[in-house]
């Protein structure tokens, strides 16, 4: 077919970007994130600042991506701000350095904070297609994002029309942007696979100032194969769930379950697939992983909602192999609806996030080490702890080869409070927080979660900590980290009798 738009090289791309231009890029984690383009404007960028120029773009993004996006325009200091969430380790050195300036968001606010012009003009949207038509019919690869509030703010469109994914992609999509307040009504989405929009994402052709022809794999990695902590993990959240299933706290039918990215997520998917008492069920979630697709295969899963599939590249070329047979029971939507908080709560979700640490309280930190060196961001799991029916974080009892504990007095950052909390597990077990109050909080973290090498520890914390409502002492909540920062090892913090006179010296130390 024969398409209005001009066909561009990458480099011709780039050139049309200026210093100063805010980009927004679709996709969501490296999954339908441009390839080519981006790349481009790093090397764009090297030239200017080799001539002694200036050259920097705002970058809006619907969640991480790959090394030739963020990776490339960070290595490039191609980069002046940066929004709302990233995994690469160039860029996350050169935020953490103050080279690039990040502001976290939760990705189902982005959309609408893109429309209402908080985030300041957009000048172009660069997205990633698997077919376009002549009257800007776009059907997007395997991560949609924000690209449809993108494509309609943005001042200008390029596209990057990669045939690594085929046009066949058309259906799995279900493109829908609310209407903005005070106008917008319910947003009429009553089951895990109703379809609410259009299977392309419509753009105005007079937007689209060209089309890059690529073909490139999408830049996810592989997981890891599960591992006793990972496993054990798994059969604790799936143990536990088909607990609240025969007691009659989730219903029969089972709810829709939403699952973070990673190896963790992975294992749980794995568990609960395998137990023999949870009955088939559905993903309402932001990212369809590996297992997603073996648990469809199986038939455990009924229908999988998603906003993107990062999937590993084997995985993913497997899943294009059979899509004639798997296409009625996946869909991609945008950030804005698989993270909506209204759907979240009216579905029932039970989310299963993982944390960086976790305190005796429950507050979960899940982006800076330390308080300060931020990692990747909140992404999505606020958007679902807070809303659902029955929230979960996981995490390892230990890290750094058994030098830091994950439970701690208290986190040195709080995304998520104690009141949105409900169900800690680690390997060695599942604390339910509901119900108790927050000296009993405490009490069943350190039992049933804190590592063996760290339990007396987290116990003489409790004991220091004894008057109020909430067991907490100022002078000793960071122990843990200020002995991890003194020594590299956490262990010893609070091993010994405590004089009180000792206090004081032992925080100035």
């Amino acid at each position: 077919m024969s398409l209005p738009f001009p066909s561009l090289t990458a480099a011709e791309a780039a050139q049309l970007i200026t210093h100063g231009d805010t980009v927004a890029f679709g996709g969501f984690t490296p999954a339908g994130a441009p390839k080519e383009i981006p790349t481009a404007i790093a090397e764009h960028a090297k030239r200017e600042h080799a001539a002694g120029r200036a050259f920097q773009i705002g970058v809006i993004t619907g969640a991480s991506t790959g090394a030739s996006l963020d990776g490339a325009l960070a290595k490039a200091d191609a980069i002046s701000f940066r929004t709302p969430y990233q995994s690469d380790p160039d860029l996350r050195k050169a935020i953490n350095a103050g080279r690039v300036r990040f502001f976290d968001l939760h990705l189902s606010q982005l959309a609408q904070h893109v429309r209402t012009g908080a985030l300041g003009a957009v000048h172009w949207a660069v997205l990633e297609a698997a077919d376009i038509t002549p009257d800007g019919r776009v059907v997007l690869t395997s991560g949609v994002g924000a690209a449809p509030t993108f494509a309609r703010c943005a001042e200008k469109v390029i596209i990057e029309l990669n045939r690594r994914h085929p046009s066949a992609l058309c259906g799995v999509h279900d493109i829908y942007e609310p209407i903005d307040p005070p106008y917008r009504g319910e947003i009429p989405l009553y089951s895990v696979s109703d379809r609410i929009g259009q299977p392309w994402l419509q753009i105005d052709p007079s937007k689209i100032v060209g089309v890059v022809h690529t073909e490139r794999d999408d830049e996810t990695g592989a997981f890891a194969a599960p591992d006793a902590v990972t496993t054990r993990i798994g059969e604790n959240v799936a143990n536990f769930l088909a607990a609240e299933l025969k007691v009659g706290r989730i219903p029969r039918e089972f709810l829709p379950l939403q699952s973070g990215v990673g190896d963790i997520a992975n294992a749980v998917l794995g568990a609960l697939g395998a137990h023999p008492d949870i009955p088939r069920f559905c993903m309402y979630s932001e990212v369809l992983q590996d297992a997603t697709l073996d648990l469809l295969r199986q038939g455990k899963l009924k229908f999988a909602s998603g906003c993107s599939l990062t999937l590993s590249p084997p995985a993913l070329k497997a899943l294009y192999a059979e899509l004639h047979s798997l296409r009625g029971r996946i869909v991609l939507r945008p950030q804005e609806i698989s993270n909506n908080p209204e759907i979240v709560r009216r579905l029932g979700i039970i989310s299963v996030n993982t944390a960086i640490e976790a305190d005796l309280q429950g507050n979960i930190n899940s982006t800076h080490l330390f308080g300060k060196t931020m990692m990747n961001g909140i992404g999505g799991s606020g958007d679902f702890t807070r809303n659902a029916h029955l929230s979960i974080f996981t995490c390892p009892s230990l890290q750094k080869g058994g030098k830091i504990s994950t439970l701690v007095p208290l986190v040195t950052h709080a995304d998520h409070s104690e009141h949105s909390v409900q169900v800690l597990v680690t390997e060695h077990g599942v604390a339910d927080l509901r119900r108790l109050d927050p000296r009993q909080r405490a009490e069943l973290i350190i039992q049933k979660c804190a590592h063996p090498d760290f339990r007396d520890e987290l116990r003489h914390y409790l004991a220091l900590a004894k008057d109020g409502h909430e067991p907490f002492d100022v002078e000793h909540a960071f122990a843990f980290h200020r002995q991890f920062l003194r020594t590299g090892d956490m262990r010893g913090a609070l091993s010994a009798p405590i004089d009180p006179a000792a206090r004081e010296a032992s925080l100035v130390a």
